[in-house]
Parts: C-alpha cells; sequence; structure tokens
C-alpha cells in the first residue's frame, strides 16, 4: 500500500519545486502611472497630461510595529508610466506606491485622493503573477486649463447641471 503512494509523492513534490524556487528568488514588479489632473476634476480625462520624470517610492508598513520601510523608488517614462522591481514576499505588510515628485512646476500639488495606491507584494494571496498594476496617481495643476468646464458637462450625468 505505501508503495503505491511513492510515486504520487514524488510527483507532486517535483511539480511544486519550481512554485517555491520562483517564490525564494523573484521580484515582483510594480507597474503604474502618473498624471497632472489639468482640470481638478480627481480623475483622468481626456485633458490628462501623463508626467515624464516624476518620483514615485514603493513603502510597506509593517501591521503590528507599525514600523515603515522603502523597499523601492521609480522615474516616469515619457508616457508617465514607471515600473520598479521590489525583492522579497511582503506577507501581510501594507505596502503603498507613493508621489514624491512632480518635475512640471505648475502641477506639484499631490491630489489628496489619488496620491497612493495600494499595491499587493506576497505569494500568499493565490496570484501566481510577479507583475502587479497599481493605480493610477496624480497631481493637481495649479489652475485648470480653459476649457475644463464645457468638458464636465461631458462628465456629468445628463441633466445635472446642479455640480457646476
Amino acid at each position: 500500500m505505501a508503495k503505491s503512494f511513492v510515486p504520487l509523492i514524488v510527483v507532486l513534490f517535483v511539480s511544486l519545486l519550481p512554485l517555491a524556487a520562483m517564490a525564494v528568488g523573484t521580484p515582483f514588479h510594480i507597474e503604474g502611472c502618473v498624471y497632472c489632473d489639468t482640470c481638478r476634476f480627481g480623475f483622468e480625462t481626456i485633458a490628462t497630461k501623463y508626467i515624464h520624470g516624476a518620483r514615485v517610492r514603493i513603502v510597506c508598513k509593517d501591521r503590528v510595529t507599525l514600523k515603515s520601510e522603502l523597499v523601492g523608488v521609480a522615474v516616469t517614462g515619457p508616457n508617465g508610466k514607471y515600473k520598479v522591481a521590489v525583492r522579497g514576499d511582503r506577507q501581510d505588510q501594507q505596502c503603498l506606491a507613493e508621489l514624491v515628485h512632480s518635475p512640471l512646476s505648475r502641477c506639484q500639488e499631490a491630489d489628496p485622493g489619488r496620491s497612493t495606491a495600494t499595491v499587493i507584494l506576497t505569494r500568499s494571496n493565490g496570484a501566481a503573477s510577479t507583475r502587479h498594476y497599481a493605480n493610477a496617481m496624480g497631481f493637481f495643476r495649479d489652475e485648470p486649463l480653459r476649457g475644463c468646464a464645457a468638458l464636465r458637462k461631458r462628465y456629468l450625468a445628463d441633466g445635472d447641471v446642479r455640480a457646476i
């Protein structure tokens, strides 16, 4: 009876070995983007400009000790996108992508509702991929562009003119 289980155990062990090897040495790859909210709407629109050269950091906080640790930094490319590799499984730590700096002089104020994005940095949640996507983060332009009022009307529900 015991001999019949040996091949099954060997097959299970061999099939799980690549997953264990991946968990130990493969970094997580976080991708996201940073934009300038040119109309100060609090979300991306057709008037949104993506920021080249914005700085972003990945910070993880231990839920018990509340100690924060910087685990990655990135700078956005020409299309406002960034990529950062983070080593190590963060288990149940709370990890955030955070805005650090905008190189645009007229777009420096971080949108309080879009200045951070939660990122999952654990393999204990069932996700097999090491590539994770952070929500877009944005800065407000100092003054809205001309034409933003007309653009706002396009985004409002029919007849909802009270919000203007």
